[in-house]
């Protein structure tokens, strides 16, 4: 298992990657429905593609908790088997939910195929993404934390732990040889993130007194397009999951007043909890930021439901007390997906303009519609943006004389 997770290796770049096609599974439990589960599935599918895998089937069952040995029940696992019996293409069953050692074991043995979870395509798109040996060493240790409770399930054959007759043996058995050497590595990846971490610390400091300013919000949501349109800036964009693991950051000036633009990894729904703890460092940024850009997705269908999650995780970095702009993009696309075509721009506009109130009133802060793509209200952007960064400066620095 840990063979597939080798990342700084250089590929042989002559070989064409041959596409996986994949099922996932997911169930409904009794606290969601099935809108919800939809949902969750065609992020799991997108985060599939992602990867380089279609999805030509999905298999849903309604179940109040996931069966222990299977996670799906019998007659679901059989109904299954059988899809992968009969279409040779298939080499992969993504699970929407993390499984045990032990779930994936008998999954493996019953289905003669790959089986991975939610945690380990993330994981493996995470590995795939990092360029920096910041990035890498996160991976790393995310892995490393990932599949320490899973060796039991992988190795059980090889443990005595009994006692007895027929079960004494001499020295550590290689569960125990295993475990130790994971317990070392996730040690010495530890070591070297606070190695790194430290240097970027450094490298922060160095920045100057300028404001900072940090770009977050959901995976794809179109952060690091809005960067390039901003700065005029050459960051990696792509219409894929997690196109973004490093951070990038650039100097900007608007008017005659200088700052910094930070571009973060983006967020997602049921994220690992190890991925979360081994990436705060990256999101440090938005941590030691002055404002917060929150970008939104507003073509998305659950973009509300996308905001709750950077909160949450906004939250949880002691950042949400920042002054925040929300700013919702994609505002073409959103016209192309829910106006009819015989709307006048006046009803559009009023349409719009209803729906600015209504999110300035549920979150309380600014927000603006934009397209980082066209550069709509890219002048308005700018001006709020600028102001919102001479208070900062006005705040930080009430005696110096003002250049800007």
């Amino acid at each position: 298992m840990s063979g597939n997770w080798e990342i700084g290796k250089k590929k042989n770049s002559g070989l064409k990657k041959e596409t996986e096609y994949c099922i996932i599974v997911g169930i409904i439990r009794r606290e969601q429905t099935e809108e919800q589960v939809t949902e969750y599935l065609d992020e799991l599918e997108f985060l599939a593609l992602t990867a380089g895998a279609v999805c030509k089937k999905r298999y849903v069952q309604k179940m109040d908790h996931p069966h222990v040995r299977t996670f799906v029940g019998s007659g679901k696992l059989e109904e299954i088997i059988a899809y992968v019996e009969e279409d040779e293409d298939i080499s992969l069953i993504i699970f929407d939910d993390d499984l045990t050692g032990k779930q994936t074991s008998i999954l493996e043995e019953e289905a003669k195929i790959k089986i991975i979870d939610r945690s380990q395509l993330i994981l493996d798109i995470f590995a795939t993404r990092a360029q920096t040996a910041q990035a890498k060493t996160q991976v790393e240790l995310a892995q490393m934390q990932y599949l320490m409770p899973r060796l039991r399930g992988l190795w059980t054959h090889l443990e005595r732990q009994r006692g007895g007759i027929g079960m004494r043996g001499p020295g550590e058995m290689e569960i125990e040889t295993d475990r130790r050497i994971v317990r070392d590595k996730i040690s010495l990846l530890k070591k070297r993130l606070d190695k790194i971490d430290q240097q970027a610390r450094t490298q922060r400091k160095n920045r100057g007194d300028l404001i900072r300013v940090a770009l977050v919000g959901y995976t794809n949501v179109g952060k690091s397009t809005l960067m390039n349109s901003l700065a005029k800036a050459e960051v990696f964009a792509e219409n894929k999951l997690f196109a973004t693991l490093d951070t990038t950051v650039r100097k900007m000036v608007l008017g005659s007043m200088p700052f910094l633009l930070s571009d973060t990894v983006g967020f997602i729904r049921k994220l690992p909890h190890h991925l979360v703890e081994s990436f705060k460092s990256t999101l440090d940024e938005a941590k030691e930021s002055d404002i917060i850009v929150h970008v939104v997705d507003m073509a998305h269908p659950q973009f509300e439901d996308h905001i709750k999650t950077v909160i949450s995780t906004l939250t949880d970095l002691n950042a949400i007390e920042k002054p925040t702009l929300m700013v919702f993009n994609k505002v073409d696309l959103y016209r192309e997906r829910y106006f009819d075509k015989y709307l006048s721009k006046e009803e559009g506009d009023n349409i719009l303009s209803e729906l600015k109130s209504n999110m300035e009133n549920t979150y309380g802060v600014d927000s603006l519609f934009i397209s980082a793509k066209s550069k709509e209200n890219f002048d308005e952007l700018r001006a709020t943006l600028k102001k919102m960064i001479e208070a900062q400066y006005e705040a930080r620095y009430p005696y110096k004389p003002k250049y800007w």
